[in-house]
């Protein structure tokens, strides 16, 4: 025990000293920080961040207008769920350029592309319900809003839609990446400890699904599953337990001839107890690397899958999603659009990328 927690510290040591290991993990939790608190920190914190203005349709970063909210009465609703999972709004947002208060009403122009005068409207006073007098209404109900990342083309806001984006990013990682744990160390250990028909059974299923296309595999799980958010988490999860099986399986047949498996047999323990306190313990180095390669290709593979429309369905906000919305507008003058998402999915697979090379390189005995 001694020795494991030896080279325990010593693989913790050299990790801290690899600079871009150290920074991809800080960037990774402030990223999983962000992701819990998307709601909190998005403008837009309806569900989704799906308030659309189409008068104010793929404007670009920092552009701001005035907006009038014309409230909706809903039923109360838990603070809880509002943080994690955003708020049911049925209020009306309507971009303006200009408003007149009049004796009971207030009458505003609605915000147009060109800079002309849009439509003029009239809304009377008993539309808002917080506002004593028609000055309240400009000063409880008219908004200055900003949009930092600019708007995409349906005019919702794009930071919002990012930060929120992420949950789906980091949790089809997580959820694929267990999937594939739990299958690929089961057959895995399991063929490599019993060797024989078992393990050539094992070794079979592992090879047809080897060689199946990973993306023409993930496709046809989600069609036959159907389209949606947890479908896809299982989708992927199905496709990657592969490398983790065949991996697990060399170790442990290499294992398994060690001294204390044998000392353990000559004890009577059984094969899971064998299997699970004395084998997998010693062989789970490689799988802590290929499950940090594994995240980065489950957030491709999700991005991919958004990116053909059967991935996450909108409303939901996926990275993937938001490309395959604005890749034309790379060539239609607002590439920023298709560049924002692209860089960040660029920027979480870099970073799990960097830690499973610094995870690697520490736990590398040769090295010493």
């Amino acid at each position: 025990m001694k020795n494991t927690t030896s080279l325990t510290r010593i693989a913790l040591q050299k990790f801290k000293k690899n600079f871009w290991g150290v920074f991809s993990l800080g960037f990774l939790m402030l990223c999983v920080l962000i992701a819990i608190f998307a709601y909190a920190l998005a403008p837009d914190n309806s569900q989704n961040a799906n308030q659309m203005h189409l008068s104010i349709h793929s404007k670009n970063p920092g552009f701001s207008v005035k907006m009038l909210t014309i409230p909706v009465a809903l039923e109360p609703q838990n603070p809880i769920s509002v943080f994690f999972f955003g708020k049911k709004n049925a209020d009306t947002e309507i971009p303006v350029s200009k408003y007149t208060l009049k004796e009971n009403s207030i009458e505003i122009t609605e915000y147009t592309v060109d800079g002309t005068d849009g439509l003029q409207k009239e809304y009377v006073l008993s539309l808002f319900p917080n506002a004593a007098s028609v000055k309240e209404i400009s000063q409880k109900y008219i908004s200055e809003k900003e949009f930092i990342l600019g708007t995409d083309k349906y005019g919702r806001d794009l930071l919002s839609r990012m930060l929120i984006g992420i949950r789906i990013s980091l949790a089809i990682g997580f959820v694929a990446v267990f999937i594939s744990l739990v299958i690929g160390v089961t057959l895995g250990a399991i063929a490599g400890y019993f060797g024989g028909k078992v393990d050539a059974a094992i070794m079979w299923l592992i090879n047809v699904t080897w060689s199946i296309p990973t993306l023409l595999l993930v496709i046809a799980i989600t069609l036959a599953l159907g389209k949606g958010f947890w479908q896809v988490f299982i989708a992927v999860g199905l496709t990657m337990w592969v490398e983790v099986a065949r991996v697990v399986r060399g170790q442990v047949m290499g294992v398994k001839q060690m001294q204390y498996v044998t000392a353990a047999r000559a004890l009577g323990f059984n094969d899971f107890r064998i299997i699970v306190k004395h084998i997998l313990p010693n062989s789970m180095a490689p799988v802590i690397i290929i499950s940090a390669a594994n995240f980065a290709g489950a957030i491709l593979i999700e991005s991919g899958l958004s990116f053909l429309g059967i991935g996450a369905q909108p409303p939901m906000p996926s990275w993937g999603g938001i490309i395959k919305d604005h890749y034309a507008y790379i060539i239609l003058g607002k590439p920023y659009l298709a560049l924002i998402p692209g860089l960040a999915i660029m920027s979480l697979v870099t970073a799990f990328m960097l830690i499973g090379n610094a995870l690697r390189d520490a736990m590398d005995v040769r090295n010493e």
